[in-house]
């Protein structure tokens, strides 16, 4: 993530959430259920399909515990937390192809919106600027519109969490050592789709009255990066004012390579 020459703050951002959410509400509530941000979004455009958890694994019990904690409407931040008896590597896997799949329908509703003209880069207001690599077909850091850019980091994230050799399915197989270097970088970069968005379409995520859905998600995204310690603070600072707004208070974080 490359710094750019001129310094934009998101607060401009913040104001419209802030006033979007108090507004919004009387006449589109916030997502009360993981059925009713899917429904929402189904409604509108899927950008690719969605990954399945195979009925019947251990994984497939785990997301739907996962999905019941969200649908009840507890504490999110609570809901990310591990549970007793459960293994961190197989519920970070079930949340981070949860929040795959569910970034994906939301960027899915904006892709008409989001070309080569209007994001001509992938960046973050005028602060950051990200540049794609992926050690294969670009091995050097890349400049490129941001359409081509998220859709070039969703094809690589959905390639890494279908890789059975970085994401086990079956309990006897081993995790690799480095999965979780691997979800720190797979969180890394979905994050960066969040920035993009909010930035830079929030009047589109106005007009599809959208915002409230994607606050949810972003809540319970920010919750479960931070428990697991998964997203640099450097990376989640171009939303740092709207995260202290949606979540009231930030609690103090120190990330650790």
């Amino acid at each position: 993530m490359a710094p750019k020459s001129k310094r934009e703050t998101v607060g401009g951002v913040v104001g419209q959430v802030q006033q979007q959410q108090s507004s919004s509400e009387k006449i589109f509530p916030p997502a009360r259920s993981m059925a009713h941000f899917i429904d929402f979004f189904n409604r509108k455009k899927t950008f690719r399909p969605k990954k399945h958890f195979t009925p019947g694994t251990l994984k497939y019990s785990l997301h739907k515990r996962a999905v019941a904690s969200f649908e009840s409407q507890a504490d999110l931040k609570r809901t990310v937390q591990l549970p007793e008896g459960e293994t961190l590597e197989d519920w970070i896997a079930v949340y981070i192809v949860d929040f795959f799949n569910r970034i994906n329908l939301i960027y899915g509703t904006i892709t008409d919106y989001c070309t080569p003209a209007t994001c001509p880069t992938m960046s973050a207001g005028m602060k950051y600027e990200y540049f794609w690599t992926d050690g294969c077909q670009y091995k050097k850091p890349t400049r490129m519109p941001a359409n081509q850019y998220i859709a070039l980091l969703l094809d690589w994230v959905d390639s890494t969490v279908n890789d059975q050799k970085q994401f086990p399915v079956f309990v006897d197989v081993p995790f690799p050592s480095n999965f979780l270097a691997t979800c720190k970088k797979v969180a890394s970069r979905m994050y960066r789709v969040f920035v993009h968005i909010y930035i830079h379409h929030f009047d589109t995520l106005t007009a599809l009255s959208a915002v409230p859905h994607v606050n949810l998600c972003y809540k319970h995204y920010y919750y479960f990066v931070t428990e697991f310690n998964l997203v640099s603070k450097k990376e989640l600072e171009p939303l740092h004012d709207l995260t202290e707004r949606l979540c009231q208070t930030i609690p103090r974080y120190v990330y650790t390579e």
